[in-house]
Parts: C-alpha cells; structure tokens; sequence
C-alpha cells in the first residue's frame, strides 16, 4: 500500500500540500491515499489540495480540496490549503486548554473528576470539533482579508475537508465542492453524498443573500446557473456559490464564510471518500465517481482516473465550452 501525489505535467506540484504529523504513522495501511489536480482549459490551474496524516492522533488524517475562482483564486486557494489544517488543530487545543482551565482540571485532577473528563470527551468530541473549526474558518478568513497584496474582493476559493478520529468522520464545507462515500451494501457500492452543494439556488442560501439586500438570479448568457450578485448591478460579481473564502465585495450581501459541518460515524462497509472540485461533479455523478475509484488499477491511481474520466467527459457532454480544474483527493478507509 503506497501514497501517490501527483499533478499533470503542465501543472504546479505547489498545487497539492502534504503535512506530517508529529507522530509517526505505524499502520501503512492507514496512510493510503491518492490525490490529483489537472488545469481545464482557462488558464492556471486555481485548485488546490491538502493531506495530513497522524492528525490530532496517530491514526488521524485531514483531507481537503479548494476551489479557487477569480483573479487572484489560484493564490487564495493554496493560502487556505496551507494553512486551514494547522489553525483547526490550534483552535481545537485552545478550546481544550479553556476548558480545563474553567473546570479546574489544570492541576492535580480527584479520580471522580478524570471519570467525568472522559464522559464529556465522548459527549463532545464533534461538538468540540465543530467549535475549533469554525473558529479556524474565521480566522482564516480574516487572515486573506489582510493578507498583504491580494486582492479578493472578488476572487476566493470553496472548502470541503474531512477530518477523520477514530471510527469517526467531521465533514465542513464551504460552497460547491463535494464529498461523497463509497460503501458496500447487500455486495453493491453505493455512493452516498456527505455535502450540500451550497449554491444561491438553494433557497435558505437563496433566502439568506436576499434578507441581506443581495441578488440571485441567472444571467441571459447562462440561464442555467443562478449566480449572486449585487443590488441594482447586475454585472457584477456573478458568484455560483453562496459561501466561500474571500469575495469579499459580497460579504455584506449575504455570501458567507461560515461552514457546513457534520458528523459521520464510519462503519466496516464504508470504502472510500472522494472530495471533488465542481470540475469533476460538473459532468461525472456521484455514482460514476464512486465506480471509477472502485474499478480503478489500484488505490494510488484512483484520483487520477476518476480526473481523466472527467477530462473525457468534459470533451464529450461540452464540446464548446473550456473544462473546469479539475482535483480529486481520496482517501482509503482502513477495513
């Protein structure tokens, strides 16, 4: 069992980060994943992916992929994918280290007061989790609103990461990027969507963006995809998804930085995870995704067939349109 990170030739290897943790890794098994990131035809390529094994605990791993969109998307993308792994960790340790403090658990500890540390880590683990994390997306949001020299008022990037503890999966997502499971069920693969697509057709995102004085609808050009856009402008900026990092000109309209989180206990029938850039769902289903990762030569190539899969189906369904980026970031759940 090996890792495979790869990118196209004509691609930025920059494009895809891979962390260690502290600990090291003694299960390989456990380490198994495969990711791979390939330019459409617009131009740089604005994905970016992230991996980071021994996370939290030693059998812990971070996956995540990023879509950048707008000028400088390519450059918000990677900021996020390098730094969101680290500040969730650092935000989970600060709230453990409050936490201690207002009970009194930071020195000498009765035994009776250690029982009830472990029943409220089982209690709250997710919700611990789910606290780090959005702390995490504030401050990393705050951080690219800073940053020196880059402008994204309207450029930015989507999240989807998972964070895997244990038997136990917290997914976050941040606009249109996907994550889908692959289980075996009565001896058939079965893809099972663990993300929303957040887009402006949603309506409670729909709702939101026009309580905040926001616009949603679909432009002549392409009737097919509600875009937000500002009051009483209607070209600009033309956002596809109603959360993301950056865009900051449509922060005050109701697009948000907040994400989506969840829990998913894993099973022995759980296979696989594929996290996907809207260039891949954009022509491949959930189910085609899921059998390409299934049927591919071995694990370390999985990315990487489902993105050619995609790359073929792009020519195929668009002919006259330029493909999307394209990144895939698969993880192999150990049985």
């Amino acid at each position: 069992m090996g890792i495979c990170i790869s990118v196209a030739e004509e691609d930025d290897d920059k494009n895809v980060t891979v962390f260690e943790g502290k600990k090291k890794v003694q299960n390989e098994s456990r380490r198994l994943f495969s990711v791979y990131s390939k330019p459409g035809c617009k131009g740089l390529n604005q994905d970016a992916a992230s991996v980071y094994q021994g996370y939290g605990i030693e059998d812990g791993t971070f996956c995540g992929v990023f879509d950048g969109h707008g000028g400088n998307g390519h450059r918000v993308s990677k900021i996020i994918s390098r730094g969101l792994p680290s500040l969730i960790l650092d935000q989970k340790n600060v709230l453990e280290k409050i936490d201690a403090i207002e009970n009194g658990y930071h020195n000498s500890t009765p035994k009776n007061h250690v029982d009830t540390m472990k029943e409220d880590s089982a209690a709250n683990k997710f919700q611990k989790w789910r606290e780090a994390i959005v702390s995490a997306f504030k401050v990393m949001e705050k951080d690219v609103k800073l940053h020196y020299n880059l402008d994204c008022s309207t450029s930015g990037t989507t999240a989807v990461v998972i964070i895997k503890q244990g038997e136990g999966l917290i997914i976050a997502n941040l606009g249109d990027s996907r994550a889908v499971m692959g289980t075996i069920s009565d001896e058939k693969l079965v893809a099972t969507q663990l993300t929303t697509d957040l887009k402006p057709e949603l309506p409670r995102e729909a709702e939101r963006i026009r309580r905040c004085n926001g616009c949603v609808y679909a432009s002549k050009e392409e009737p097919e995809i509600q875009r937000v856009w500002m009051p009483n402008n209607g070209s600009s900026p033309g956002l596809a998804m109603s959360r993301s990092f950056g865009d900051f000109l449509l922060k005050d309209y109701g697009v948000i930085a907040i994400p989506e989180i969840s829990y998913h206990p894993l099973t022995s029938s759980d296979q696989f995870i594929v996290l996907a850039t809207d260039g891949v769902w954009d022509v491949l289903s959930n189910n085609e995704v899921a059998s390409i990762v299934w049927s591919a030569e071995s694990e370390e190539v999985a990315a990487r067939a489902v993105v050619e899969a995609a790359t073929a189906a792009w020519k195929d369904k668009f002919p006259s349109y330029m493909a999307d980026d394209c990144t895939v970031n698969e993880k192999e759940l150990p049985q």
